[in-house]
């Protein structure tokens, strides 16, 4: 069986590592980014009809800047995040699936103003023509290091999941500061996206079914049982 890398931030690398042990699966990595917060101003919430809201990370690191938007609802990329919203004391307007930009397709049915909450890094999106964004950035991440004892591990090859644009990049940067081989790896990512943005020359590239960690750990458990072709 082949060892399965993942390299998201915390607390979600440990939720992850911890359900692909479950699975059976020898897990490996550690987080490539350390989410840190950053001093911002909540804007009057009587601007906006919502937030819209791309990582639990938002209302892990947001502070007390948060308190002053709790009467919008929040727009959540997907499950993770809308749950992260009720534990911060928000109402859930609506869940996506399939990404941000799908999401705020779907909410240009009608018109819209809305607070985008959001990291430094972030995905550039497609506005509807009835929809306005305004952003605000309420957390970073800094950027960590492959470990000896995994860049050891990766000269061998293996499979490695990606659950974030942010990731694949950060993996591609720290494969060719080490002079890894991707034709070693065969990568499993969680949207288009992250393949796209995961560049080229892995061994392969395979989409989940869908944008959730269940779904990018089975494809991860059957890439790391067989060959892939």
């Amino acid at each position: 069986m082949k060892p399965l890398f993942l390299f998201r931030p915390e607390p979600g690398w440990s939720v992850s590592a911890q359900t692909a042990r479950d699975m059976g699966l020898e897990v490996h990595g550690a987080p490539l980014f350390a989410i840190e917060a950053v001093e911002w101003d909540a804007p009057s919430p009587e601007d906006f009809d919502g937030l819209l809201v791309g990582s639990a990370n938002v209302f892990r690191h947001g502070g007390k800047q948060l308190e002053k938007l709790t009467k919008l609802p929040v727009h959540a990329v997907g499950e993770a995040t809308g749950d992260a919203a009720r534990r911060a004391g928000f109402l859930v307007g609506r869940t996506g699936r399939g990404g941000l930009q799908n999401l705020l397709d779907e909410l240009g049915e009608r018109e819209l103003r809305l607070l985008r909450l959001a990291g430094t890094d972030r995905v550039t999106l497609r506005l509807p023509d009835t929809i306005e964004v305004e952003t605000r950035t309420v957390y970073h991440a800094v950027p960590e290091q492959l470990s000896e004892e995994d860049r050891e591990l990766l000269v061998t090859g293996g499979v490695v999941a990606l659950h974030s644009g942010a990731a694949a990049e950060r993996l591609k940067v720290e494969f060719d500061r080490h002079g890894l081989d991707r034709a070693l790896v065969d990568l499993v990512v969680i949207g288009p996206r992250v393949a796209e943005l995961a560049g080229e020359g892995w061994r392969s590239v395979h989409t989940a079914p869908a944008p959730g960690d269940s779904e990018l750990l089975a494809l991860a458990q059957a890439l790391c049982q067989t060959d892939a072709q």
